[in-house]
Formats: C-alpha cells, structure tokens, sequence
C-alpha cells in the first residue's frame, strides 16, 4: 500500500495534477517546506502547488522511493528538472532558466495515506543555476 501511494503521488506531481497529489494524502497533512515554514492541511498544499505552477514547471525523474518494514514511513531521492517561469518573491529574476537539482523527500504515513512530506534540496545550487 505504501508503495502505490507514493507512486501515486509522484504520477501525480510528474502529470501536474495537484488534486492527484491530495488525495494520496491526509486532510491535516503536514507539509515541510525547504527553506520555508511548516504548512498543515490540503487547502495550505493546494495553496503551495499553485503558486508552484505558477513560478515553476518541474518533472521528477531517477525516483529511487525506499520504504520502512512498517511501511509507516518512506523516503525517496530523484533530480527535479525544471524550468523557472515567473519570479518568485525574494529570489533571482525568472527568465525561463532551466535547472537540474538532486532532491529528496521524507513522509509518514497513516492508513495508505501521506501525513507529512519533508522535501530538501539545495538552494544555493538552484540560485546558481538560475543566475547563471
């Protein structure tokens, strides 16, 4: 089960259909943000992948997802192919710059579904790229 689900979250991100992505998760899932505050509930995710879309078109590929004996917890590491669309606040101009970065993500699970989704990268190395 805890495979499925965090395939199908993934299918989901990769195809840009954010609604996919909520309903692999818990509706008081926690969401760790890299570099950001922690944001709980779908309505606050749903909130984070628009503004996402707007800035961002991205694709996950190299997905490697490991998962506990329990299957209560999982974690996966990929590289995030993007493209930078519009500035976001605080950070370098967009100019439809094109980064590659190595990622990785950490979530719980209760009952199939995600209740927390811990991702990190390195934002230096994504400013690099972009101010390149």
């Amino acid at each position: 089960m805890t495979r499925a689900t965090i395939d199908a979250y993934y299918a989901a991100f990769n195809a840009g259909d954010t609604e996919g992505m909520i309903a692999c998760l818990t509706p008081d899932v926690a969401h760790y943000v890299n570099e950001g505050t922690i944001r709980v509930g779908t309505d606050k995710f749903r909130a984070f992948c628009e503004h996402m879309s707007r800035c961002y078109s991205e694709r996950l590929t190299d997905i490697v997802v490991m998962i506990s004996e329990d299957g209560t917890r999982a974690a996966a590491e990929f590289t995030v192919n993007g493209t930078y669309l519009a500035t976001d606040a605080g950070l370098p101009e967009a100019r439809g710059q094109g980064y590659v970065l190595p990622a990785g993500t950490f979530f719980s699970l209760e009952d199939g579904k995600i209740s927390r989704v811990v991702t990190y990268y390195n934002l230096a190395d994504w400013v690099a790229q972009v101010s390149a």
